[in-house]
């Protein structure tokens, strides 16, 4: 891996992270086109410790009050109507997916899965369920009338976006409207869903950054690696308040756009040969 891709993607990384457009979608794409490589499922994953890094000092004093609530209350039953301890176990529970489906789907995750035909196919299919869920999608409810059939139906979700295309973001924000929730709320409870899941998966994946996972598939050295991911740790912190306050006062329709575009241009550059879908 040369610096300046090492760069670029952790700035990809960092810019699209939080965006329901698929980071590693973006990640995959852009190493198409410009690098004519793969910089492969690891590195995804390890970049995005950055960006979950990014979240957890945003969220700092939410995850802190979460967290002990979430402790006292294994004890103490006089706080478990709160929401805090109930949100605690929301996370917990719709971590389990994802995590089931990434350990036996792992090697498929790293291989067919970042077929481009794949990818463009996931962005304009699952646009199109987005801007259904944004349309159809009566934003009634905030967290405080979320319930834990809420935390199961946006934790598969989230584990959809295992596929590149998909969207972790996407996914939840997608479930989150369908289930009637606002835009702030499903987006609220979408990055501290992200937490577990994400980190885990950076934490497991460090073992395999530096190996190449398949033929072309280029390999950072640890200061790239290191680089890359603070890089998109700092774009991530910016990336996080600007959407909270873009999904409280504007509608997605204008990520659905963007998905079919960009899902259009990478069928288009298949189609003509101009990059490999492998």
């Amino acid at each position: 891996m040369t610096w300046v891709e090492a760069i670029v993607l952790g700035i990809v990384q960092g810019l699209t992270e939080f965006l329901p457009v698929s980071s590693s979608g973006h990640l995959r794409i852009t190493s198409a086109i410009f690098f004519d490589r793969d910089a492969g499922a690891s590195f995804t994953a390890v970049t995005q410790l950055g960006t979950e890094a990014a979240v957890l000092i945003y969220f700092a004093k939410d995850i802190w009050r979460i967290t002990r609530t979430w402790l006292v209350g294994l004890r103490d039953r006089s706080v478990r109507s709160s929401l805090d301890y109930r949100m605690g176990w929301y996370v917990i529970v719709g971590s389990i997916p994802i995590g089931l489906f990434g350990f036996v789907f792992k090697d498929q995750i790293k291989t067919a899965g970042r077929n481009l035909w794949v990818v463009a196919t996931t962005l304009i299919v699952f646009a199109f369920v987005l801007a259904f869920a944004e349309y159809w999608g009566r934003q009634t409810r905030t967290l405080e009338n979320f319930r834990m059939k809420d935390g199961v139906v946006m934790g598969f979700a989230q584990a959809m976006a295992l596929i590149p295309g998909v969207s972790r973001s996407g996914g939840t924000l997608t479930a989150g409207l369908l289930l009637n929730l606002t835009r702030e709320a499903a987006a609220r409870y979408s990055f501290l869903l992200a937490i577990p899941a994400v980190v885990m998966s950076g934490v497991f994946s460090l073992g395999d950054v530096f190996e190449p996972s398949a033929p072309g598939t280029s390999v950072p050295t640890l200061a790239q690696m290191v680089v890359a991911t603070a890089i998109a740790f700092g774009i991530g912190y910016a990336a996080i308040a600007w959407l909270l306050r873009y999904v409280a006062h504007h509608t997605l329709y204008v990520f659905v756009l963007y998905r079919v575009a960009l899902g259009t241009l990478v069928l288009a550059l298949l189609l003509t040969g101009t990059i490999s879908a492998t």
